[in-house]
């Protein structure tokens, strides 16, 4: 099992999804998973400490695990089977781990309230686990060169085609 924290939620520019992407707390990987928007919102009320007025769907299953006697103790992203996530619950009641079926999301939403590890097995980040892209700019900013050794001031470049003789008045 591999341990991983929400680092972000984007929106998709192409429909009403968003992604949810957990990165391995011990490495840059991470795993993107496409999540419906209120399932967003219920991870990023909780991860911005925003208060609401009446519990929601994720804070009642939270209020009801703990007046059951039970105690999440970690969440994990289990399976992939084609293109669904498969993630479960790991409650322990009285001693007794159970394991509950659950959405991803769901689990990421539960595990950010009652500040529990989320962790995704370890077949499942390696089949759809993703390095981050290296950012040019960065690149560029810490060598002062494009990676191919071209310097990348776009801007200057631009300048230098403008005519400057059109704007006299």
């Amino acid at each position: 099992m591999i341990e991983v924290v929400v680092d972000s939620i984007r929106i998709s520019l192409v429909s009403q999804h968003r992604i949810v992407v957990l990165k391995e707390t011990d490495s840059e990987r991470q795993l993107p998973i496409w999540i419906g928007p209120y399932e967003a919102d219920a991870i990023t009320i909780e991860l911005q400490d925003v208060e609401m007025a009446r519990p929601v769907t994720h804070d009642l299953l939270k209020n009801v695990i703990s007046e059951m006697g039970g105690k999440v103790s970690h969440v994990l992203i289990k399976a992939l089977n084609e293109g669904v996530f498969y993630a479960s619950l790991f409650i322990d009641v009285n001693g007794e781990m159970k394991e509950i079926d659950s959405r991803s999301s769901d689990a990421i939403a539960l595990a950010v309230r009652v500040k529990v590890p989320v962790f995704v097995n370890q077949d499942v980040m390696d089949e759809v686990g993703v390095l981050p892209e290296p950012d040019i700019l960065q690149e560029e900013s810490s060598s002062g060169e494009a990676p191919d050794g071209e310097t990348l001031d776009i801007f200057t470049d631009f300048v230098d085609t403008l005519d400057f003789e059109d704007f006299d008045e």
